[in-house]
Protein backbone atom coordinates (compact mmCIF):
# COMPACT_ATOMS: atom_id res chain seq x y z
CA UNK A 1 0.00 0.00 0.00
CA UNK A 2 1.40 3.50 -0.75
CA UNK A 3 2.12 5.76 1.87
CA UNK A 4 0.14 9.31 0.38
CA UNK A 5 -2.77 6.08 0.18
CA UNK A 6 -2.35 5.20 3.98
CA UNK A 7 -2.44 9.31 4.56
CA UNK A 8 -5.20 10.01 2.95
CA UNK A 9 -7.40 7.44 4.13
CA UNK A 10 -6.66 7.96 7.73
CA UNK A 11 -6.13 11.74 7.76
CA UNK A 12 -9.30 12.30 8.96
CA UNK A 13 -9.60 10.41 12.27
CA UNK A 14 -5.60 9.67 12.88
CA UNK A 15 -3.63 12.79 14.07
CA UNK A 16 -0.76 12.94 11.58
CA UNK A 17 2.18 13.27 14.22
CA UNK A 18 0.88 10.01 15.94
CA UNK A 19 0.21 7.66 13.07
CA UNK A 20 2.93 8.22 10.37
CA UNK A 21 2.70 5.62 6.96
CA UNK A 22 6.07 4.57 8.04
CA UNK A 23 4.68 2.96 11.76
CA UNK A 24 1.99 1.75 10.09
CA UNK A 25 3.23 -0.45 7.44
CA UNK A 26 6.45 -1.58 9.07
CA UNK A 27 3.93 -4.34 10.82
CA UNK A 28 5.33 -4.03 14.10
CA UNK A 29 3.26 -3.75 17.07
CA UNK A 30 4.83 -1.92 19.85
CA UNK A 31 5.14 0.77 17.44
CA UNK A 32 1.78 1.59 17.38
CA UNK A 33 1.70 2.29 21.21
CA UNK A 34 1.47 6.26 21.03
CA UNK A 35 -1.49 5.48 18.71
CA UNK A 36 -2.59 3.19 20.98
CA UNK A 37 -2.39 5.40 24.10
CA UNK A 38 -3.87 8.58 22.45
CA UNK A 39 -7.34 6.42 21.95
CA UNK A 40 -7.27 5.02 24.73
CA UNK A 41 -7.51 8.10 26.38
CA UNK A 42 -10.53 9.69 24.18
CA UNK A 43 -13.56 9.09 26.18
CA UNK A 44 -15.99 6.25 25.38
CA UNK A 45 -19.68 5.67 25.31
CA UNK A 46 -22.47 7.87 23.05
CA UNK A 47 -21.38 10.99 22.42
CA UNK A 48 -23.18 13.55 24.92
CA UNK A 49 -26.33 15.67 23.44
CA UNK A 50 -25.53 19.08 22.52
CA UNK A 51 -27.47 21.92 24.22
CA UNK A 52 -29.07 24.75 22.11
CA UNK A 53 -29.68 23.33 18.61
CA UNK A 54 -31.07 26.77 17.20
CA UNK A 55 -33.62 28.28 16.56
CA UNK A 56 -35.75 25.31 16.28
CA UNK A 57 -35.08 23.64 19.18
CA UNK A 58 -35.45 26.63 21.20
CA UNK A 59 -38.71 27.92 19.92
CA UNK A 60 -40.48 25.04 18.12
CA UNK A 61 -39.71 21.64 19.75
CA UNK A 62 -39.48 20.55 23.12
CA UNK A 63 -41.88 21.38 26.25
CA UNK A 64 -41.55 25.14 25.23
CA UNK A 65 -43.00 24.92 22.19
CA UNK A 66 -44.61 28.14 20.55
CA UNK A 67 -45.52 30.11 17.89
CA UNK A 68 -44.82 33.19 19.30
CA UNK A 69 -41.44 34.25 17.46
CA UNK A 70 -43.19 33.09 14.30
CA UNK A 71 -46.21 35.55 14.94
CA UNK A 72 -43.92 38.56 16.04
CA UNK A 73 -41.95 37.80 13.01
CA UNK A 74 -44.93 38.28 10.91
CA UNK A 75 -46.00 41.23 12.52
CA UNK A 76 -42.69 43.31 12.61
CA UNK A 77 -42.65 42.78 8.73
CA UNK A 78 -45.94 43.65 8.33
CA UNK A 79 -45.12 46.90 10.33
CA UNK A 80 -41.81 47.59 8.66
CA UNK A 81 -43.55 47.29 5.07
CA UNK A 82 -46.15 49.67 6.44
CA UNK A 83 -43.67 52.28 7.47
CA UNK A 84 -41.87 51.58 4.19
CA UNK A 85 -45.38 52.12 2.70
CA UNK A 86 -46.17 55.24 4.42
CA UNK A 87 -43.53 56.98 3.69
CA UNK A 88 -42.93 56.61 0.06
CA UNK A 89 -47.26 57.63 -0.54
CA UNK A 90 -48.16 59.94 2.34
CA UNK A 91 -44.62 62.13 3.07
CA UNK A 92 -45.27 63.70 0.32
CA UNK A 93 -48.76 63.86 -0.90
CA UNK A 94 -50.81 66.80 1.27
CA UNK A 95 -54.34 66.16 1.83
Amino acid sequence: MYASLVRRQLGGIVPPKIATPSILTSGSGSSLTPLVNFYSKLPKGPASTVSGGGIKARYFSGKNASAAPLVWTILGLFTFGYAIDYQKHHKNHPH
